[in-house]
């Protein structure tokens, strides 16, 4: 039985954990070490550190402090790591905690950080989902039901300080470029609410000044949120500090491509087994910039999908060129209006494209003006058929359920 480095009490704050920290910074001690070729069990919180309740109400949806996340279990140090090397991480496994199988899904208030489709969902939404083994369902989205893809969203090592300084030199001035978007263009360091791990005192306040949020994916990995990296799957991270300082979190038990709903895929509690190697020098010797992987060969099998397109043509009707993210998000919108027709609200068609495992495509970025983005709904997942015939569509979903919604504090 592999060995249980990090464990984390879902009863407990997880600032109450010095084994998790929510920023990255090279001076966050490590919390455990290993050595090339063990295999461990870190425990996870979910990225909110049971913030989200499993109940029937969006009001933590709504009031949840975003600064605060992502809890990660981290970092593990790797004996011999030296910057410029590979570490090669296996997922063995990965799973919810046997006192929490249940994750949630929701839509952030725009006057909190919005998401994707913030325009057209602008309050508070959430979705409770139970786990039931491999598969999953909520008593907020009827008439599905759809294997899980279990994976991190949130998974990489520490960055030196001239990687962490160029991050925030960047992300504050695209920033200053427009400072009252919503979402905001990026998040820049917030010390009130940082957790580093083991440091304390004025260590901590000093690195907590500049400690890189969670949110983006950045040349370390991060929070990339790629619903592929599952059980079997295998990762290179570039290294850039002694030990590595690998760290991981944000599990989702399921998740579309893109995860558009922000609050997004079905955020849980779990344990990551996993085992570590170095390839000494890789990042030179194969070029490496940022993580490859090679995907997990465990797959949730549906072969039968309902493909929607968008093009870089906005809903207003305004052109863009070659627009790869106007295009997603018009494929996400004609699927949501699509599903409308069966009786889901489409609060719930947002919810499905987030959380179950529908796959996004560019599939074209070279015919101007338009790019051309396709999602990818797997029919299979529904308990009735949602291909379209000429008797017309039949609504299947049951009356009166919807999922909870939160009006905005005044």
């Amino acid at each position: 039985m592999a060995e249980t480095l990090i464990k984390v009490d879902l009863k407990q704050s997880p600032y109450q954990n010095e084994m998790v920290h929510n920023r990255w910074h090279p001076d966050i001690p490590m919390a455990c070490w290993v050595k090339p070729g063990d295999d461990f069990i870190l425990e996870t919180y979910d990225w909110t550190g049971g913030f989200i309740k499993n109940d029937d109400s969006a009001d933590d949806v709504r009031d949840i402090d975003l600064s605060i996340v992502h809890f990660l279990s981290g970092p593990v140090g790797v004996r011999g790591a030296q910057p410029g090397d590979l570490l090669v991480v296996d997922l063995l496994d990965i799973g919810a905690k046997p006192d929490s199988l249940w994750g949630f899904n929701g839509f952030f208030s725009k006057k909190n950080g919005g998401g994707f489709l913030t325009d057209h969902f602008p309050l508070a939404q959430k979705s409770i989902w139970d786990i039931q083994g491999m598969f999953t369902k909520s008593r907020h989205v009827p008439g599905v039901n759809y294997a899980g893809l279990i994976h991190p969203g949130l998974i990489g090592c520490l960055p030196d300080p001239a990687l962490l300084s160029k991050w925030n030199e960047r992300e504050i001035g695209l920033i200053a470029t427009d400072p009252e978007r919503v979402p905001p263009l990026a998040n820049p360091p917030f010390p009130s609410t940082a957790h580093m791990g083991k440091l304390t005192g004025a260590a901590k306040a000093a690195a907590a000044a500049t400690g890189a949020r969670t949110v983006p994916p950045r040349e370390h990995g991060g929070n990339c949120d790629i619903k592929d990296l599952s059980r079997g799957s295998k990762i290179y991270f570039p290294v850039y500090v002694d030990g590595a300082g690998l760290s991981v979190g944000d599990l989702h038990f399921s998740q579309g491509d893109g995860e558009i709903t922000f609050c997004g895929a079905i955020e849980m509690a779990g344990w990551v087994h996993m085992k570590v190697d170095l390839i000494k020098g890789g990042m030179a010797k194969y070029g490496i910039k940022n993580p490859i992987f090679k995907p997990s060969p465990i797959t949730p099998h549906y072969n039968d999908y309902l493909i929607f397109e968008g093009i870089s043509v906005d809903e207003s009707g305004k052109q863009y060129y070659l627009d790869v993210n106007v295009a997603y998000r018009q494929a996400c919108l004609n699927a949501i209006a699509y599903l409308t027709k069966f009786g889901y609200s489409p609060a719930q068609a947002y919810s499905i494209l987030g959380t179950a495992p529908v796959q996004g495509h560019i599939s074209g970025v070279v015919d101007i003006p338009n790019s051309c983005a396709t999602l990818w709904v797997p029919t299979q997942i529904f308990d009735f058929d949602i291909r379209p015939n000429a008797a017309g569509p039949t609504k299947c979903v049951p009356a009166g359920v919807d999922m909870p919604i939160s009006q905005d504090v005044v």
